[in-house]
């Protein structure tokens, strides 16, 4: 039953991602951009709807009196593809860095063109940093909160962290605060697998750490809140009425974990 649900959803996924752009497109392309955010955020909410109707996930999203009226740095954990769309709808004005390839494909990439974010080429780091550096820095002036996954690459849930030296940078050069979000989508929407799994996948807008700090004390700071939140969150799933399977990485910290509660 969860493999005819996970693949009952992952075709209705896309098949109404592509019905509402072709819906959506004599509409999309002649109103002003901020308005068009109506057909990405109903993409997202119809998604997680189906997501709940067809597999029996659901979402709690916490902490959103911790978003800034202004521009901002949004830093999600990345596990799997929800949380490229999830927090659209709560989100005013998002702009995403993505790969320039992205906006190759047909009606998709015209559909992110309209939303001015910023493709880069990935081919170069130190090139494409500054690029996005100076794309940011322009796109925020119209008080857009900039969405960077500081690990870059999916990763499993309970995996050591990794974080990159771009979100330093974005920090330390944009000079607005910074949103850790933290998750544990990866145990209901794994990465790499079409297995979808029931529950409720929590996650949770953390305190804005201000601009001004050090480059050693923002990522000290944006590392170790966001990755408590994570352990909170992962030993709340562990302990839910219908836990999620645990990956080897998920199942591993747990076990420091709790072994931290006995000492």
């Amino acid at each position: 039953m969860l493999q005819l649900r996970s693949l009952a959803y992952n075709i209705a996924f896309y098949v109404n991602l592509i019905v509402l752009m072709i819906i959506f497109t004599p509409i999309y392309f002649v109103v002003p951009r901020r308005m068009a955010w109506f057909a990405p955020k109903t993409w997202a909410r119809t998604s997680m709807w189906l997501h709940r109707i067809i597999v029996g996930t659901k979402v709690d999203i916490q902490g959103l009196e911790h978003l800034p009226e202004g521009p901002c740095i949004l830093a999600p954990k990345h596990q799997s593809f929800w949380d490229t769309f999830a927090f659209l709808p709560v989100i005013p004005d998002a702009l995403y860095i993505l790969k320039r390839e992205l906006m190759w494909i047909p009606l998709f990439g015209w559909y992110v063109a309209k939303m001015r974010m910023i493709p880069i080429n990935r081919g170069s780091r130190s090139k494409a940093l500054r690029q996005a550096v100076a794309k940011a820095r322009e796109r925020m002036q119209e008080r857009r909160q900039l969405i960077i996954y500081p690990e870059g690459t999916r990763r499993p849930p309970g995996a050591e962290p990794a974080y990159k030296y771009g979100i330093v940078e974005l920090y330390c050069q944009l000079d607005v605060p910074v949103v850790p979000i933290a998750h544990v989508a990866g145990l209901y929407w794994p990465r790499r697998r079409f297995l979808r799994y029931p529950g409720t996948i929590r996650a949770r807008f953390l305190p804005p750490i201000p601009p001004g700090l050090s480059r050693a004390e923002f990522q000290d700071r944006l590392v170790r809140e966001t990755e408590t939140a994570c352990d909170e969150l992962l030993l709340d799933a562990a302990h839910s009425e219908n836990p999620p399977p645990m990956p080897p990485t998920a199942a591993a910290r747990l076990a420091e974990l709790r072994g931290l509660e006995r000492v």
